[in-house]
């Protein structure tokens, strides 16, 4: 639907309805009312329903969706409703019909904003409270349904708009250890609400998305899983249609928000199962544009605090409505609403700007509402939603729950009837008379939530990542492109030569069996200066020598021996792999190849009989790994020229290796040529495009001469490569940092963080240690847990900042160490084993340090990274740490 369109005509079809009349004795006269957005959009005609018989309604209706009314985001979060009304005949001195409700279904429309211009649904019409209908069917099984079409003319989202839109949802799932002081006792209505505010676009203000249909419970169980979500429009006569089909709350543990630790989960199983609760179980969609889906990044990298505000609405009075038919009058509100126990729950919408992340589910803390905190933690004037949310739920608490409250048996008046061609009228609730609020700065009743540690779950998902993540295959061709991968060598034709190699080489092992044979039987063959055998004993000694072969089996032994390498000629010697057809040519071929064997058997014999000198052919005196434990000692005696040449042996004598490239590349690290050394890091990637200390060392190096796409295209490939290595994530981190994209960084923190805590759990008992601090665990306040350790690591690095004596003291200490010692533990397999008590600048310096990396860069932005993480945490110590002193 193209901006400023009028609008696009949406229709929708009730085609037949199935089992309508399980509970019915005798045929019934019915009608099918459908409702969208508050306004009906008319009735079928009255038809009778039969017993065991379909009914064929073919019903159509339909509205106009438009920027006006009935937008795309009122399909995105309202079904249409379909409700089955049952019309009683009318008895004398009757002035109308009675009616009665049996049913309700509702209709999803969520597949026109996927794109489908059409398509078909056949829905469960769910009985209403204490009707015949409900009884039967749950007993019998049976469900009566409504068989649907929606259809528009054209799209309601072009190709580029349904690219580019994406669907925001947000469920409000329950709210565990509320305040001991609410009841279910007699008395004022209360009304449970949550609320916060998305924008839906750039131009319009933020939408206040409210969730008002909280049930207070008393606790004593668990919540029931799976269970449905529902739908956020208010209550249905019918209670199974407001859960949305096909959509439901698993049980799934928690990996977001404020309650992590093992202490929070002990206190969460608690409470989930014997404090009260306020249920929700609400799901709420959104239809982002992509302007707005760019505001809502925007916002979040502003302020990644999200408030979501809790209350409890409390409404004095009663409500007035007449009698009779069912809806004749409409009820009118005479009571007055107060506002209290006004809480906020801040939730991190930080990670859904880590890539390729489109869900978070969290228990957050509810906090007592203060403006203060409110500007602090969010950088929001004051609550917004104050001030619409009383006219919003006085009009949520006035809306008729089906158009069936407002029906009359003239269903002329109603749009879509046959007489009449009115435009629809949407359903207006009468406003409250006078609503009360308590003075919010004196927020005392909240401080509730604090005293409970009351908590709330919530859920946001997106239909599509805000930041895309690049899939594995599209990084390795961007790594192809920057660095081609080395040609194969070429596959030289030894094919023939090789098979008749290996017929020589049976030949011989044929022959010394033989002849080993031939001596166990007569002695020794060649007796020098013996008399040669006369004729007849040669045969003889033959004949026997067959029958020993035969009757031992070792002739058929010697045959099965050969035939692979007869095999092995004829295909690559004669090429010749398919059957003949020609007897000729079959009988021509086994003479050549009888030729041609019997004369490689000549020479083979040859070979074997000879007494001249086999060839010697000549070894290396040094192996690889001697060349580079001798390049290390040279290194070592500060002889550069004597390492190099000692590398250049070792790729001379296997170039295919990426690892003999790489630890020629760090020779040149270490004398600062840092031009050969990203050549020969490109050299190893270009052999092994997977090698991942060649893709780092690529990374850092072009980070440090300011290409810092094509670094990042080589650190996120890494990850890729290798996602369990500390290493390689904490580099890309500092790389983010550095970059001061802080949400990134704190996303590859994270990951390092949870990679060393894996390797330590799957690392030997004595080798195993505890993280000093949960990166997940907060305060109430959403202060970081573990400040002192922070605090302590940020002096020791600003004093060493402060003090550039004491700094470079520092740093030539660490290259003296790391030159005492150059033959050590090589950084080509940087995943080296756990230590006790490592974190992952441990690690990551580790790495640096015996690729020369650190003490070798005149810059050292690398090195610089690590202080200025300490001070960056420091000055944001009151939002959440996301690393933990752990990390530190």
């Amino acid at each position: 639907m193209d901006q400023g369109a009028s609008g696009v005509a949406v229709q929708m079809t009730v085609l037949r309805g199935e089992n309508l009349s399980v509970n019915k004795k005798q045929p019934f006269l019915s009608i099918v009312r459908a409702e969208f957005n508050g306004v009906v959009l008319g009735d079928s005609q009255k038809l009778h329903v039969p017993l065991e018989e379909g009914v064929n309604y073919n019903f159509t209706c339909g509205f106009e969706c438009s920027e006006v009314t009935h937008t795309l985001d009122d399909l995105a979060h309202k079904p249409i409703i379909l409700t089955l009304i049952e019309i009683v005949p009318k008895e004398e001195k009757q002035k109308e019909a009675k009616t009665s409700v049996l049913g309700q279904a509702v209709v999803d429309l969520l597949p026109l904003l996927h794109g489908q211009r059409s398509f078909s649904s056949t829905v469960v019409l769910y009985p209403t409270h204490g009707s015949l209908n409900e009884t039967v069917s749950h007993d019998k099984g049976i469900k009566p349904t409504l068989e649907v079409t929606v259809r528009a003319p054209e799209p309601l989202l072009t190709d580029t708009q349904l690219s580019e839109s994406n669907l925001f949802t947000v469920t409000v799932e329950t709210a565990y250890s509320v305040p001991e002081v609410w009841n279910t006792a007699p008395g004022p209505q209360h009304s449970y609400v949550a609320a916060l505010q998305i924008p839906l676009t750039s131009q319009q203000k933020e939408q206040i998305l409210l969730f008002s249909n909280g049930i207070l419970k008393m606790g004593g169980e668990r919540e029931p899983v799976p269970r449905g979500k529902k739908w956020p429009i208010g209550s249905f006569l019918a209670p199974d249609a407001q859960f949305i089909p096909g959509i439901s709350i698993v049980d799934e543990p928690v990996q977001h928000g404020d309650l992590n630790t093992i202490e929070d989960e002990v206190f969460r199983a608690e409470a989930e199962c014997n404090r009260k609760r306020v249920s929700w179980d609400t799901e709420r969609r959104c239809l982002l544009d992509s302007e707005g889906a760019t505001c809502l990044s925007h916002r979040i990298v502003e302020c990644r605090l999200w408030p979501v505000e809790v209350m409890r609405c409390t409404q004095f009075g009663s409500c007035k409505a007449g009698g009779g038919n069912v809806g004749k009058e409409k009820p009118q509100l005479e009571d007055e609403i107060q506002i209290s126990f006004h809480g906020v729950a801040y939730v991190d919408f930080a990670p859904l700007l880590y890539p390729g992340v489109r869900r978070i589910r969290g228990a957050y803390r509810i906090h007592p509402f203060s403006d203060s905190d409110l500007l602090m933690k969010t950088k929001r004037q004051a609550s917004m939603v104050r001030e619409t949310m009383k006219a919003l739920v006085a009009e949520a608490r006035l809306r008729p729950t089906s158009s069936v409250a407002s029906y009359k048996a003239a269903s002329s008046k109603v749009l879509g009837g046959k007489d009449s061609k009115e435009e629809m009228k949407k359903v207006k609730p009468a406003q409250a008379e006078s609503v009360m609020d308590v003075d919010l700065q004196a927020n005392t009743d909240a401080q509730m939530y604090a005293d409970s540690r009351s908590y709330i779950i919530i859920e946001v998902a997106l239909e599509k990542a805000l930041v895309p993540k690049r899939q594995p295959e599209e990084l390795a061709r961007r790594v192809r492109e920057l660095i081609p991968p080395r040609p194969p060598r070429p596959r030289h034709s030894a094919g023939a030569e090789r098979a008749v190699q290996e017929y020589q080489a049976q030949i011989m092992s044929v022959t010394a069996q033989v002849l080993q044979q031939y001596e166990q039987m007569f002695g020794a063959a060649f007796v020098p200066g013996a008399r040669p055998l006369d004729p007849a004993t040669q045969e003889q000694r033959k004949t026997q020598l067959f029958g020993e072969l035969n009757c031992s089996g070792k002739y058929f032994a010697f045959k099965e021996q050969m035939k692979y390498s007869v095999v092995r000629i004829v295909r690559e010697k004669m090429l010749r792999t398919e059957a003949f057809t020609n007897p000729e040519q079959l009988r021509v071929f086994l003479s050549q190849l009888y030729i041609f064997l019997v004369d490689e058997m000549h020479v083979a014999l040859n070979k074997t009989l000879s007494f001249e000198e086999q060839k010697f052919q000549a070894q290396p005196l040094l192996d690889c790994s001697q060349l580079r434990h001798f390049a290390k000692e040279a290194q070592l005696n500060e002889d550069y020229q004597l390492a190099a040449q000692y590398y250049q042996e070792q790729l001379a004598q296997d170039r295919s290796n990426p690892s003999h490239w790489f630890d020629y590349g760090l020779l040149y690290m270490f004398t600062a040529e840092y031009m050969k050394a990203e050549e020969c890091f490109h050299l190893a990637v270009s052999v092994d495009q997977a090698h991942v200390p060649s893709l780092l060392m690529c990374g850092i190096l072009s980070e440090m001469n300011g290409r810092y796409e094509e670094a990042e295209t080589f650190f996120e490939r890494a990850t890729c490569i290798k996602s369990s290595s500390v290493v390689t994530w904490t580099l890309f981190g500092l790389f983010y940092l550095a970059q001061e994209n802080f949400i990134q960084a704190e996303m590859a923190f994270m990951e390092a963080t949870k990679q060393l805590r894996a390797a330590l759990v799957c690392s030997s008992p004595e080798q195993r240690t505890e993280p000093v601090c949960d990166n997940h665990t907060h305060s109430e306040d959403n202060e970081p847990v573990g400040k002192p350790a922070v605090e302590e690591l940020t002096e020791g690095e600003t004093e060493g900042q402060d003090n550039p004596q004491s700094s470079q003291k520092m740093r030539a200490e660490e290259g003296e160490k790391t030159r005492a010692d150059p033959v050590q533990a090589s950084p080509r397999d940087h995943q080296s084993p756990t230590r006790v008590g490592t974190t992952i600048y441990m690690e990551t310096v580790n790495f640096l340090l015996q690729s020369y990396a650190l003490q070798s860069l005149q810059d050292r932005r690398l090195f610089t990274m690590l202080p200025f993480l300490c001070c960056y945490l420091q000055e944001k110590e009151e939002k959440r740490c996301w690393l933990g002193s752990d990390c530190l």
